[in-house]
């Protein structure tokens, strides 16, 4: 009897692999070459976005088929179309788009990573940009590019808190603001939410701007200084932890709760956003992927399980550790202080 054979291993996958660095890289050369924004106001051929957009026909006809297999674009005939996708979240004049960042991923990140077989060997990073300079250059840049990656996550805390039901003053602190996106989105839901937002002093002038732009700069306090040095003050009822403890490292983390811990009132709740690997990391596959990241940009940073977290958390008197379902990369960490 012959034995059934087992499926075949071929290197298809690994071929995949090879290309995975194109998809990025043809749609920030589209959005810097207004592909998008020119699609704006209908259907195009390649020929009439040329004549648009000043870029060459080849150029234009070669990514937007791309773009057309990444069903980024609809194609019917020789026109071109936006998607619901790409139209919500690639026209660059619209509130929480992601334009900005293809090409700043191009500028600014991908260089790196083409260092990382020498990052590998010395575990050192090509730039510590979780540090003031030059990281204050970086975050300015990066920060508005993002904010579609917390917008969703902040909505959902502020609706697991019930702030839009609030009838009492709600003290805010948004650790390591940037943008000041998880502040705005909860001062956006109520009006007893008053916010103070804590970043490097090069970067405050970008909150600023940011908070002024959602109409809600006028709820806001700032207090420039590094977050692990600052004095945040105390009596909050709710401290925002935004994507930020993968780039501080577990010992730097873990001082940050203790302080936010300090910060807090009685029954103040803390929320972290992060991505999240499982206690093997073994999985999801961008957390692992954004370790990787930190490796890059950082000199002590990593991923972390909820578990970890979660430890620390207790370690330092927090109680009733749990996660919120949200939008992006994780769910959001809860903890409250008794």
């Amino acid at each position: 009897m012959k034995t059934p054979e087992k499926d075949q291993v071929t290197p298809e996958r690994l071929m995949q692999f090879g290309f995975a660095y194109a998809p990025p890289l043809v749609i920030g050369a589209a959005v810097s070459n207004k592909v998008f924004d020119t699609l704006a106001n209908g259907p195009k051929t390649a020929e009439e976005a040329s004549k648009t957009t000043g870029s060459s026909i080849r150029g234009l006809r070669a990514i937007m088929n791309a773009l057309v297999g990444l069903e980024l674009l609809a194609k019917s005939g020789d026109k071109y179309s936006l998607t619901p996708e790409s139209e919500a979240f690639l026209l660059s004049n619209k509130p929480g788009t992601l334009a900005g960042f293809f090409p700043m991923n191009m500028k600014r990140l991908i260089p790196h990573w083409l260092k990382l077989d020498d990052i590998v060997r010395t575990g050192s990073p090509a730039e510590a940009r979780n540090e003031e300079h030059p990281g204050t250059e970086f975050f300015t840049e990066l920060v508005e590019n993002i904010i579609p990656m917390s917008y969703g996550s902040a909505q959902a805390l502020a609706d697991h808190l019930k702030l839009g039901e609030t009838k009492q003053a709600i003290r805010v602190l948004d650790v390591a603001a940037g943008s000041g996106i998880w502040g705005i989105v909860l001062a956006q839901k109520s009006p007893q939410v008053q916010v103070t937002a804590v970043d490097w002093a090069g970067m405050i002038p970008t909150t600023k701007r940011i908070t002024q732009k959602f109409g809600v700069i006028d709820r806001f306090k700032f207090i420039e200084g590094d977050i692990g040095k600052a004095d945040f003050g105390s009596g909050y009822d709710i401290v925002t932890l935004g994507h930020i403890l993968h780039s501080e490292g577990e010992e730097r983390s873990r001082h940050l709760l203790k302080k936010t811990f300090n910060a807090l009132k009685s029954g103040g709740t803390i929320a972290i956003g992060e991505w999240i690997v499982n206690d093997e990391r073994t999985e999801p596959l961008p957390s692992l992927m954004f370790a990787v990241q930190m490796l890059v940009n950082t000199k002590e940073g990593n991923t972390f399980s909820f578990n970890e977290i979660k430890n620390w958390l207790e370690e330092d008197g927090f109680r009733n550790v749990r996660t919120v379902g949200a939008p992006g990369p994780s769910p959001l960490v809860l903890a409250t202080k008794p």
